[in-house]
């Protein structure tokens, strides 16, 4: 691997001494620089364990040692000799600062578990349990060799009818309807025995559908009685901290979701890796919450009516739910894994990533780029990739191409490990691109939900489309599929083999919270970079984007302006000196509320860019001459609406006469119309 210290020194500002036995040899020099108190970045992560412990040794309290892998990402490769700044875009970005924490979520489980099977499998699998965990077993059917003589468990039986919860908090529905209690059974198999049909299986309960009720069993249980035909079943519950599942995927009712909530485990028998992690399941767990939400953006519900439900659809671990009564989404944080879709998906940023947060995220971007480009890199691409499965591959491409078998990690290509590569979205793709990166890949690996993926490429179309429309030509962004290391390989060499055009002077800005502010911001720097200077007044995107125009059927609005109430961006706003419904397409994020809540529905959304200084100005859709009252002269409504309101209440018997003329009059008008009629019937009267 060629280092080159003087360059990388050069490239991150400062003076760096090669070393190439630090965990061996030149363990002192690593023991010296921590007595300085300084933080430390360390490019070996293989022996991460080794330098964490002698720091503990040390009692080094005061230093933030951080690892970074530049061996199997650039080193080793077929072009390492062009790698020196992608290592320097790499070093630098392990420089900056860990991420603010933010607040936790708990589970605290007692170790109670639940397994459901066949009662043979079981057995087996609480046997390989019961030292460190309290386990119950629910009865599947008696399985191949049925349950062991010796009771050693406590076995449930009858229909599951639910099954719901998390870690530290899983709650079973049953109906016990079986003849056979298994609380009073003793397995004797006297009734396996006295049964002419065969029903009684080894798991001790009767197949009612083999059942001729001749009742010999009954009298064969006659010391037991454990055997009624005649009891009524009984809906019973019980909570649990810990599931093991031993079932198909297709069993009902399950949990069939991509993610299913932690402590929730399948098994099929051989994979022991399942079993030890149940083993560790006891105790107090933390884990970050990745989102936060401000209803106030939320573009899910308004006035009743839903738009927006992108982060429902999207969410594999079925964490977020609409609460429409509330006009806003629920999110549950037990069950949310943080893959962040949710908050890739959001048109409005209501749902954003916490942890890290996009800022974070946005500053490491940065920082790669532009170490990358003063230390000469050019044709900078990016790869964004898991941190367990992404990585695996990515570790093991960089030794394959070690041992020559492979080409490796191109120097050009610049790897980041997210928690889920569905933490970042549209905002921090195109701030990347406009930032100076040519390229934005996502590396697949099949761990991802299948909603995901679809959502991934809507929004890569979306910014793709942009890109284009802009005129910078080539392929910006793309996914690329990998079940293994070679897929991988294969994949990155094809990346080289276009050419993209890119903004001539990269941005500076910063990716901020909020991400229309960032979208924003990377939208006017690609525009102002465009190549082409005759640009069209307006790009036509797919119907997934976040930006857009809103098209009002004049011949069927009234100006009744519920649209506006039920705008989460003030994209669409009224006049309070006449009536007019005015728009300022930059703020509209075409999530559709206003479409669905407009009783003549007459909105119609038009997904697109408009790139005329008008898209930040507010332009007139429909305006209608306002209707004077006729008792007062003073203008309320409009003309067309007070007109349609007459011709559908003219015919209503509650609307006859006088009542028909107040109609006509303003509120003010109306109120004192109605009490100084003399000729009418009051309330007061009676």
């Amino acid at each position: 691997m060629p280092l080159q210290p003087q360059a990388l020194g050069e490239a991150l500002s400062e003076t760096l001494t090669l070393h190439s036995t630090l965990c061996r040899r030149e363990a002192p020099a690593f023991m010296q620089a921590l007595a300085q108190g300084d933080d430390l970045v360390v490019a070996c992560t293989q022996e991460k364990q080794l330098f964490t412990a002698l720091a503990e040794e040390a009692g080094a309290t005061t230093s933030v040692i951080r690892f970074v892998n530049i061996r199997e990402t650039g080193g080793w490769s077929q072009d390492a000799r062009q790698a020196t700044p992608k290592m320097a875009a790499l070093l630098a970005a392990a420089r900056l600062p860990d991420p603010e924490p933010v607040p936790t979520v708990t589970f605290r489980s007692e170790g109670k578990l639940l397994v459901i099977g066949p009662l043979d499998a079981a057995e087996r699998a609480a046997a390989l349990l019961a030292d460190v965990l309290d386990v119950t077993v629910f009865t599947q059917g008696p399985g191949n060799a049925g349950g062991a003589q010796e009771r050693r468990f406590p076995v449930l039986g009858g229909r599951i009818q639910a099954l719901a919860g998390w870690l530290g908090a899983f709650e079973l529905q049953w109906a016990a309807d079986n003849p056979i209690d298994l609380d009073l059974c003793t397995r004797c198999n006297a009734c396996v025995a006295a049964c002419p049909e065969n029903a009684i299986g080894l798991d001790y309960q009767i197949d009612m559908a083999a059942c001729s009720s001749h009742r010999d069993c009954v009298k064969a249980c006659r010391v037991a009685g454990a055997i009624q035909f005649g009891r009524e079943a009984q809906v019973q519950s019980q909570s649990f901290d810990l599931v093991l599942d031993l079932r198909t995927a297709t069993a009902t009712p399950t949990f069939v979701q991509h993610a299913p909530p932690q402590g929730y485990f399948r098994w099929d028998g051989q994979d022991l890796s399942t079993l030890l992690r149940l083993r560790e399941m006891v105790g107090e767990f933390e884990k970050p919450k990745f989102f936060t939400y401000r209803q106030k953006l939320c573009a899910h519900s308004r006035n009743q009516a839903v738009g927006c439900t992108a982060c429902v659809d999207i969410c594999s671990a079925e964490a977020i739910s609409s609460d429409k009564g509330r006009q806003q989404i629920q999110v549950n944080p037990h069950l949310c894994v943080g893959c962040g879709a949710c908050t890739t998906v959001c048109p409005t940023g209501a749902l954003s990533y916490a942890y890290p947060s996009a800022q974070d995220q946005g500053a490491k971007v940065r920082s790669l780029l532009t170490t990358y480009a003063a230390a000469g890199g050019k044709q900078a691409t990016l790869l964004f990739h898991s941190q367990e499965k992404g990585q695996q591959f990515v570790q093991e491409l960089g030794r394959a191409a070690r041992l020559g078998v492979a080409k490796g990690v191109p120097a050009h290509v610049i790897p980041l490990a997210l928690w889920h590569t569905a933490s970042i979205g549209i905002d921090v793709w195109l701030a990347a691109i406009a930032q100076g990166a040519t390229q934005v890949v996502v590396l697949v690996t099949g761990e991802e939900a299948p909603q995901y993926l679809d959502g991934l490429q809507q929004q890569m179309e979306v910014a793709q489309t942009l890109l284009l429309g802009l005129g910078y030509t080539g392929t910006h962004l793309q996914c690329i599929r990998a079940s293994s290391a070679m897929d991988l390989d294969a994949s990155l060499q094809l990346l080289g083999r276009t050419r993209q055009v890119v903004p001539a002077v990269p941005a500076r800005f910063a990716v901020v919270a909020d991400k229309r502010s960032t979208l924003d911001l990377a939208i006017d720097h690609l525009i102002a970079q465009a190549p082409e200077r005759a640009l069209p007044e307006a790009i036509a995107l797919p119907a997934a984007s976040p930006f857009g125009d809103v098209v009002v059927n004049k011949d069927r609005c009234t100006l009744c302006l519920g649209c506006v109430n039920a705008c989460p961006s003030s994209a669409l706003q009224d006049n309070h000196q006449k009536p007019q419904l005015r728009f300022i397409e930059k703020n509209c994020v075409q999530c559709g509320l206003c479409a669905t809540s407009c009783p003549e529905n007459a909105i119609t959304l038009v997904p697109r860019l408009l790139l005329t200084p008008q898209r930040r100005e507010a332009r007139v859709l429909n305006e209608a001459q306002p209707y004077a009252c006729i008792r007062c002269s003073k203008p309320f409504g409009t003309v067309q609406a007070i007109e349609a309101m007459l011709g559908r209440l003219s015919g209503h018997a509650m609307f006859q006469g006088e009542a028909l003329e107040r109609l006509k009059m303003c509120s003010d008008c109306r109120v004192i119309d109605i009490y100084s009629a003399q000729n009418e019937v009051k309330v007061t009267d009676l």
